[in-house]
């Protein structure tokens, strides 16, 4: 601990901003998993003991039922496509309709995860430019200084001015993995949304099929 206190503070002032930015992205990314996190327990659960039993069934309307009693992300979907079943509609415009509900879905779901790649860059530029002003005070510095001491204080302050270049990297870093991993996640469940879409529309089909093969 003693080791990390004495690196912050002989890194400047620039490791107060990096630090800000860090604290940030972790809030953020805490804040995602957890929504994202909820989401997939509600839609599998309304999915999977609601809406999927009762397709299977062709109960349709038992099926927009338990969609409709739900808020969660695959049961607005789902509505959308069991609206235009119920409708009369072709197949191609139940397709559409879930499309469009998967369209407003979205951008819940990859609300600020964004930010984490923003935030990775300007901690290592913040990083940067907290070096680069500690290199240019530490040269101004050693241009004052007896010629016997330059090596040293050159040396020192070099030491010192590369913390926020190393503290922006460690800060980065983490923020840029939590950034694929919400990305990974948010398309796992688009994936499960589409998975659904697709039983239903299979399950819709198959009358369809068998009605043709009779005729």
């Amino acid at each position: 601990m003693d080791t990390l206190v004495r690196f912050f503070q002989e890194g400047g002032a620039f490791m107060y901003p990096i630090a800000l930015v860090l604290a940030l992205g972790l809030a953020i990314t805490l804040e995602r998993f957890l929504y994202l996190g909820s989401v997939r327990r509600r839609n599998r659960m309304v999915f999977e003991k609601g809406i999927l039993p009762a397709l299977q069934k062709r109960d349709y309307r038992q099926a927009m039922k338990a969609a409709s009693a739900s808020d969660s992300a695959i049961a607005a979907i789902m509505s959308a496509g069991l609206g235009r079943l119920l409708s009369n509609a072709r197949r191609d415009e139940i397709e559409y309709a879930m499309e469009e509900g998967l369209m407003e879905v979205l951008p819940r779901l990859e609300k600020r995860t964004q930010y984490l790649a923003t935030l990775a860059n300007i901690a290592t530029l913040l990083g940067l430019l907290g070096t680069i002003i500690g290199l240019i005070s530490a040269f101004t510095a050693v241009a004052a200084a007896d010629p016997s001491q330059k090596a040293t204080l050159l040396s020192g302050s070099i030491s010192v001015a590369m913390n926020t270049t190393a503290f922006g990297l460690m800060s980065a870093i983490p923020l840029l993995a939590f950034h694929a991993l919400l990305q990974t996640r948010t398309n796992e469940l688009v994936d499960s949304f589409e998975m659904a879409g697709v039983k239903l529309l299979n399950l819709v089909s198959e009358p369809q099929a068998a009605a043709r093969a009779a005729a």
